[in-house]
C-alpha cells in the first residue's frame, strides 16, 4: 500500500527537518534534524538544544481575549478600544503591524493543532533517548578573549580524522593536526567530514564544508571580495540589537544602532545581487529604524516579512499572543540588493517572495535562531549553488561563511554527541569556498 501524504511528508521531516503544513503558508522547523545534515561524525544533542523549559498547557489555539495567566481575567471590545486610544503614535503604529500578522499567525498555529502526526514527533523532541556527554563546562568569552593583547597569538588546534579529504590531499598520513590563529583568520573547512577543534582546553565540533572568520567589526572590511562575481547572494544577518533584557541576563553584548550603518552589505553583494534576511525584534522605533535608515543605507529594498512564531513542546505558544511587549514571534525582513553586473531586464525582473510567511520551532537557548537558510533559496538571485554568509553568527553551517565576534559559541563540544552511524552527506545550502575573495591568511582543511 502507498504511504499517504501525511506519511510521506512526516519521512521527508525526519530526514530533512522541515515540514510543511496544510492549508497554511507555513513551515515547522525542527533545528536539530535541519543543523544535523552539516554533520557526519557527529550530531546536535537535542537536549542540547532544547536546554531551556517551556511548561506544558493546554495547546489550543490562542484567545486574544484571555491571559494565560489569568484565564478569568478577560479584556472586553471596549476596554481594547480605550487601551487603542491610549496609545502613542508610534505604539498604533506597532499594534496596526500586528494586526496585519495575525490572522496569518493563527491560522499557521491551528494547522500545527491539527496535524496530529506532527504533534506526536514534537513532545519527543527532546526525548530520543539520547544524552548531552558533553562536559557542561561554562563557555569561552570569545569577545572578552578577542579584546586582549594576546589575541593575536591564540591559536585553535583543527583536528582532521583519517576519513577527512583535507588529510588525504596533505599528503602526510592518515590523520594531522594544525595550529591556526583564531582571531582576524580566515579558516575553511574543505573536508568532506566534520573534524574536532580545541583552543584553551574546550573542545569545538565544527561542520564539513564550512567557512568562518572571527573578528570585531572593525575587521569586516577585509570579507569584501576582490571581484564582485565572489560575493554573497545570500546575506543573513543577526545584529546584536540594543536590549535591555539581554544586558540585564548577561547573555551577550549589545551595540547601538547606529554601528549597523557601516555594516559593507552592498560590497559583499555578488554581481548578480542578493537576498537579505535581517532578523528584528518586535520594537516598532527598530523597524523604523530599518525602513527609514538602514536599509537605504545599506542599498536594500524591502521585499518581504517572515515570521518566527515560537512554540512548546506540545504545541502550545509560548505566551499570548496579542500581549503587547512580549509576544511569541519574532520578525525577519527580507530585502533585495541589485547587482552591480545586472542590466535593465534583469533589473526589472521580479522575484516573487510570498509575504507574511509563517514558520514555526520550539526555540532553543535565548537569541539562538532557527535555521532558516533553505527557505529562503528559492528566493535567491543570482548562480546556484547560492554563496551564503551570516554576519554576527553564533554557530555555523555546512556550505556557509560564518562571521562575527562569536561563531563558535554553539560549535562548543557540548552541544554534541557522536553519530551512532555514518550517514551519508546532506545537500549543501551553499557554495564552496575555495575562492579568490578570501584574505591572504586563509588556512584550507
Amino acid at each position: 500500500m502507498a504511504a499517504s501524504e501525511p506519511d510521506s511528508r512526516l519521512a521527508v521531516f525526519l530526514k530533512s527537518g522541515t515540514y510543511r503544513l496544510d492549508e497554511a503558508s507555513a513551515f515547522f522547523i525542527d533545528p536539530v534534524r535541519v543543523l544535523n545534515r552539516s554533520y557526519t561524525r557527529f550530531r546536535v544533542s537535542p537536549s542540547a538544544y532544547y536546554s531551556r523549559f517551556f511548561p506544558y498547557s493546554n495547546p489550543s489555539i490562542c484567545n486574544p481575549h484571555v491571559s494565560p495567566k489569568n484565564p478569568k481575567k478577560r479584556k472586553f471590545r471596549g476596554q481594547d478600544k480605550k487601551i487603542s486610544q491610549a496609545l502613542n503614535s508610534r505604539e498604533q503604529l506597532a499594534d496596526r503591524r500586528h494586526q496585519e500578522a495575525r490572522m496569518g499567525l493563527l491560522k499557521a498555529h491551528e494547522a500545527l493543532l491539527g496535524d496530529s502526526d506532527l504533534l506526536g514527533v514534537l513532545r519527543n523532541l527532546r526525548g530520543d533517548g539520547d544524552e548531552n556527554h558533553g562536559e557542561m563546562t561554562s563557555d569561552l568569552d570569545f569577545v572578552k578573549l578577542g579584546s586582549v593583547w594576546q589575541a593575536p597569538f591564540y591559536e585553535i588546534v583543527l583536528k582532521v580524522g583519517d576519513d577527512g579529504s583535507a588529510a588525504e590531499n596533505a599528503g602526510i598520513g592518515s590523520s594531522y593536526q594544525r595550529e591556526v590563529p583564531v582571531f582576524d583568520n580566515f579558516i575553511a573547512i574543505e573536508s568532506s567530514h566534520d573534524i574536532e577543534a580545541e583552543l584553551l582546553d574546550h573542545k569545538y565540533i565544527l561542520p564539513k564544508k564550512s567557512c568562518v572568520y572571527m573578528s570585531d567589526l572593525r575587521q569586516i572590511h577585509k570579507l569584501i571580495p576582490a571581484e564582485s562575481d565572489c560575493g554573497f547572494n545570500l546575506i543573513v544577518i543577526d545584529p546584536p540589537w540594543e536590549n535591555s533584557s539581554a544586558h540585564q541576563k548577561q547573555k551577550y553584548q549589545t551595540l547601538p544602532n547606529k554601528y549597523f550603518l557601516s555594516l559593507p552589505v552592498k560590497q559583499l553583494t555578488h554581481s548578480s545581487g542578493a537576498l537579505v534576511a535581517l532578523w528584528v525584534t518586535n520594537r516598532e522605533k527598530l523597524r523604523t529604524f530599518v525602513e527609514n535608515e538602514l536599509f537605504p543605507k545599506w542599498g536594500v529594498k524591502s521585499a518581504a516579512t517572515f515570521y518566527w512564531l515560537k512554540v512548546k513542546a506540545d504545541g502550545s505558544l509560548i505566551g499570548e499572543l496579542d500581549l503587547f511587549h512580549h509576544r511569541p514571534y519574532e520578525c525577519l525582513l527580507l530585502g533585495l540588493v541589485d547587482g552591480k553586473g545586472m542590466d535593465f531586464e534583469e533589473l526589472q525582473k521580479p522575484i516573487g517572495i510570498p509575504d507574511n510567511q509563517v514558520f514555526i520551532s520550539v526555540p532553543g537557548d535565548h537569541s539562538r535562531k532557527p535555521p532558516i537558510g533553505e527557505l529562503l533559496l528559492d528566493y535567491i538571485p543570482g548562480p546556484k549553488p547560492a554563496r551564503c554568509i551570516e554576519l554576527f553568527a553564533r554557530e555555523m553551517t555546512e556550505g556557509w561563511t560564518s562571521w562575527g565576534n562569536d561563531p563558535l559559541h554553539f560549535q562548543d563540544s557540548r552541544y554534541f554527541i557522536p553519530s551512532r552511524a555514518k550517514r551519508p552527506c546532506g545537500p549543501r545550502q551553499g557554495a564552496n569556498c575555495n575562492d579568490s575573495r578570501k584574505p591572504s591568511s586563509r588556512r584550507w582543511f
